[in-house]
């Protein structure tokens, strides 16, 4: 029999999902039969799936330390990859400006740079995140950037300011934009709606107008900064966050973003990858507000961080006199 004392880090969750982190190598069903069982209890009491664990409860697994012990899984080695860029840190989270081409998160497909890694391993240099000491948690990233988009990562480096910052996204009281330039002269302001349907075989999405089968409906509010010269810069609000929903709608009402090679203008990427050594799209996460954050965050209500593109995309903003 193995006993397990929660940790703050792994207080309020369900137990069900507590222990699927934990055993990390069981299936779901043998975790469901076992508390059916009584092989699984919490506080010595028998337990339901749904039970939420606080701090200082006690868990017991009723079956051998060789049972236990092959169902964990090692505690990875702490990668020492480069030091994030900084925007902001405080004792609960940690805001990363993340450069384009670097993952948010491994891929698993063997290591890869990535900003969880960098996150974690410059908090493990602090000593403020040891995995020997953490049962479950590891820091995390709250939101998340494609390879290719640069920009504000929100880390938590607690378990409670994860899931307070994770209520907030879903309910859409953190508002996230981007700067992003496009092929076209925008009119000026205005919302623009649509039905996205992404194939997991290409990793790319088509955009409708209306609904169709299997499509999630898309939200993107899009404020006019600069036109000239048949060009646009945008900044950008996601109401919804969809996989490409920036690139792919913009594209679909004829304003492609500059340097998009998978919904973009091959004329118009070669000017600018031959002018301005840009390879990819002229796209990043540019500001975050923070709302709707409950204790012990709520001190972040209201505050904004922002952040720059890079040296290239600064460089064709300075050329272009694009300011905000």
């Amino acid at each position: 029999m193995r006993e397990i004392k929660i940790k703050k880090n792994e207080s309020n969750q369900r137990i069900d999902r507590f222990l699927k982190k934990y055993l990390a190598k069981a299936s779901q069903g043998f975790i469901y039969k076992m508390i059916r069982k009584k092989n699984i209890k919490l506080n010595n009491k028998r337990v339901n799936p749904e039970d939420i664990i606080r701090e200082g409860d006690i868990i017991q697994l009723f079956f051998s330390e060789e049972t236990i012990e092959k169902f964990l899984i090692d505690k990875e080695e702490i990668k020492l990859p480069i030091i994030p860029r900084i925007i902001y840190e405080d004792n609960n989270i940690i805001l990363v400006n993340k450069s384009k081409g670097v993952l948010s998160h491994s891929d698993k497909k063997g290591y890869e740079d990535n900003i969880v890694d960098e996150i974690i391993g410059y908090l493990h240099r602090k000593g403020e995140y040891n995995p020997n000491l953490e049962t479950t948690f590891t820091p995390s990233i709250c939101n998340r950037l494609d390879r290719n988009t640069s920009g504000i990562i929100i880390g938590a480096k607690n378990f409670s300011s994860l899931q307070i910052i994770n209520e907030s996204i879903k309910n859409g009281d953190i508002k996230k934009f981007y700067i992003c330039m496009v092929k076209g002269e925008v009119e000026g302001d205005f919302l623009l709606k649509g039905y996205l349907i992404k194939d997991e075989g290409k990793n790319k999405v088509e955009v409708y107008k209306n609904k169709v089968e299997g499509s999630k409906e898309i939200i993107t509010d899009i404020k006019l900064l600069k036109k000239e010269k048949g060009y646009s810069f945008l900044e950008i609000q996601l109401i919804t966050g969809r996989t490409h929903q920036i690139r792919a709608h913009l594209s679909s009402i004829g304003y492609p973003l500059v340097g998009d090679t998978k919904y973009g203008s091959n004329s118009v990427n070669k000017r600018f990858r031959e002018e301005y050594g840009l390879n990819s799209q002229f796209l990043y996460a540019h500001k975050i507000i923070f709302n709707g954050l409950s204790h012990p965050l709520e001190y972040l209500n209201g505050k904004e961080f922002t952040a720059k593109g890079g040296k290239v995309l600064e460089k064709i903003e300075r050329e272009w006199k694009c300011e905000y």
